[in-house]
Order: structure tokens, then sequence, then C-alpha cells
């Protein structure tokens, strides 16, 4: 059943997934080579708990860190270690909080270094893909449109489409109805609804569409070794439209990147 939530907690929502925006962009002029994942890991879980929140994964299913680290081959759930990153590497950075009894949840794809042309361009067309899905989401429209709309902008791409990880609604859970998969068929799935708040998140492989899990339970690896690209954002449905709650400004400041591709979807300005 999906929750709808009020406008009141749909602007506490706001909050906590800035929290994670504001720890994206610190991270953002962290990660260099030579750097590790627990040490990126420690600063993001000081960061959440100096702003008043905890940390949205630590503990949560047994997960063992604040932040799911997945770089290169790994799609997501990659668990921070003591490998440094090297010039060339790609690093998924998924990151959650809990504030005020609600979650924030979402991620970007970071470069590390000079990173290989093809590589950048599956970045570029994966994040792209999230806005595509996102202006999807609004009344008239149901889970299926949005899915079908990043399948297609990925797959003409040449891209795989991850299946069996999806997004997700959001709010005093970190993972409420509806699933949101990032494939699917026009007009199929749950109707979208005023006040409904969920995470949209393209999970995308160079080459095949098909994964594996590592021993320990929790990496998600591309099943050919190829590289994986995954950007998320946390949006709500107000006045039949979508309306971002996080923002990659933060991560654009620290690096020194112009954008006004969030402006469609944010009736105000975003107050940094």
């Amino acid at each position: 059943m999906i929750i709808v939530k009020t406008k009141e907690e749909i602007e506490l929502m706001r909050e906590s997934a800035l929290i994670v925006s504001k720890t994206l962009g610190m991270l953002a002029s962290e990660i260099k080579p030579g750097v590790t994942g627990l040490y990126l890991d420690q600063l993001a879980e000081t960061f959440i708990r100096d702003h008043g929140a905890e940390p949205g994964f630590l503990g949560m299913y047994d997960f063992p860190n604040t932040l799911n680290l997945s770089p290169n081959a790994q799609v997501v759930h990659g668990i921070p270690n003591n490998i440094p990153l090297k010039d060339g590497d790609i690093l998924s950075v998924d990151c959650g909080s809990l504030k005020n009894g609600y979650y924030g949840d979402h991620a970007y794809t970071f470069e590390v270094g000079e990173v290989a042309p093809e590589t950048k361009k599956l970045l570029k067309i994966t994040k792209e893909s999230l806005y595509v899905g996102i202006a999807q989401f609004k009344i008239g429209n149901r889970v299926g449109d949005v899915g079908f709309a990043i399948q297609q902008y990925c797959e003409a791409h040449g891209y795989g489409i991850v299946r069996e990880l999806v997004g997700h609604g959001l709010g005093e859970k970190l993972h409420e109805a509806p699933e949101m998969p990032n494939y699917g068929k026009r007009g199929r799935g749950k109707k979208f609804v005023e006040g409904m708040v969920v995470a949209i998140e393209p999970m995308v492989n160079m080459g095949t569409r098909r994964i594996k899990q590592l021993r320990d339970g929790w990496t998600i690896l591309t099943a050919d070794g190829q590289p994986s690209a995954h950007f998320e954002h946390d949006i709500a449905l107000i006045n039949g439209k979508p309306e971002l709650l996080s923002t990659f400004q933060y991560i654009y400041d620290a690096l020194g990147i112009e954008s006004d591709e969030e402006d469609a979807f944010r009736t105000s300005k975003l107050q940094l």
C-alpha cells in the first residue's frame, strides 16, 4: 500500500534528503586516488551525526557501514574497505540518513582521477536516464511509465538495465511501496497519487544486465566485469508533478560543475 505523505511530512523528508545531499557534496572533495572506502565511510558517519541525523544504512538488515561504496564493476551494496582508489576508477556512493523519523536516500557515481571516455559516457547516460524517469513521475502515469522511459533511454545506447534491484517508496521506512523498477511497460503498475514519495535509481551496466553476488552477502557485481553506474534522487509528487527533495548541487559546487538539470523538477530555488 502506498503511504501518502502530508506537506509537513514531505518537508521533514526534504530535510533528511538534503542531509544526504550535503554528505555527498562533502565526500566529492575527498574522492581521489589513494583514498580508502573506510576513510570515506568514517567521514560520512561523522558528518551525518554532526547534522543531527543518524546514518540510515548503518545496521539496516545488519549492514556494517554508513555508506554503500561500489567501485567499477560493483553495481550496488559494496562494503567499504581499506583498498585505495585508483586513477581511472569510478565509485558509486549510496547514502542514507534518518532524521525526525524519516529517511533520505540517494546516490551518485563519481569519477576518480582521469576516467576512460566510454566510462564517462556510461555515467552521463545513466544520470540523464534518471531525469528521463523522473519526468514520468506525475499524476496520470503509473510505475511502468517511469521504468519504460529509463529502459528505452539506456538500451538505446547499448547498456544493460539491472532487473533484480529497483527503486522504492520512501518515508518512515527506508523501503516502502511501490517498487520502482528501471524497466517496464507503459501504463502498467500502480497509479501515482498526490503526496507519494519515491526514490528513483537507475542501475545501468556497460555490458550485460546480468549480475552476481559476492560471498559477503551484500556486494552486487556485473556478470561480465564491465563497469556499472548508479544515480538516485528522492522525489515527491506535489500538485501532480515531480518535486526533487534531494540535490546534486552540493557535489557540483565541490567539483566546479555547472548544471541546470534539476531546475525543471524544483518549484522554488534551492537554498544552499
